[in-house]
């Protein structure tokens, strides 16, 4: 009997021990496969576009009541990238006239932006410095929080479809500059 208990002992012992390793065969934490893993941000290939903004398809928006400056966007520039940023050319006009028209992507993840290029004399000159930067809500010309609140992201999701962006570009309908309020319409944050 004592043989047949230590051999069933084993057993039990080799059974319990090959259980645990196989549980943690397929643990996703130790295989790397965690679906609830922040996903790390591989940026695509951004190319600058050929040609300046198409005049017909530049569509005004509202971003403060505090700017001097005129924001508008070219709607036939927008790019939703697969690689989660949605790329566009704005185009910022001064009280005098003059205009800067930059090539920018945002991304509505992590809320940030980054300027690829300017249409400077005829031609688009990338920007050797481009990196990420947060996008600012509370400051006057907040043209990036206005598009990325109003319509290139869907709370911190990028909005696919380019109807709906096109649509929530709408002059009349535009929302980038509505502030967060409460459930008894207080606003809130500001």
């Amino acid at each position: 009997m004592n043989e047949a208990f230590r051999k069933l002992s084993t057993l039990v012992t080799g059974l319990t021990i090959f259980s645990a390793l196989a549980a943690c065969a397929g643990d996703p934490i130790e295989s790397g496969l965690d679906p609830f893993a922040p996903k790390v941000f591989k940026e695509g290939k951004t190319t600058l576009p050929l040609n300046p903004p198409n005049k017909s398809t530049l569509l005004p928006f509202y971003v403060s009541q505090g700017t001097i400056f005129k924001f508008a966007v070219d709607t036939d520039s927008i790019l939703i990238g697969a690689d989660g940023v949605t790329r566009y050319t704005v185009v910022i006009t001064n009280p005098s006239g003059g205009q800067q028209v930059q090539y920018e992507g945002i991304r509505c993840d992590s809320y940030q932006w980054r300027l690829y290029g300017n249409f400077e004399n005829n031609r688009w000159v990338e920007n050797p410095l481009s990196s990420w930067s947060d996008i600012k809500t509370k400051v006057v010309n907040r043209y990036q929080a206005a598009l990325a609140t109003g319509a290139f992201c869907n709370f911190n999701n990028q909005e696919t479809n380019i109807k709906t962006i096109q649509t929530s570009l709408n002059p009349n309908s535009f929302t980038g500059d509505t502030k967060p309020s409460n459930s008894m319409g207080v606003i809130i944050g500001y």
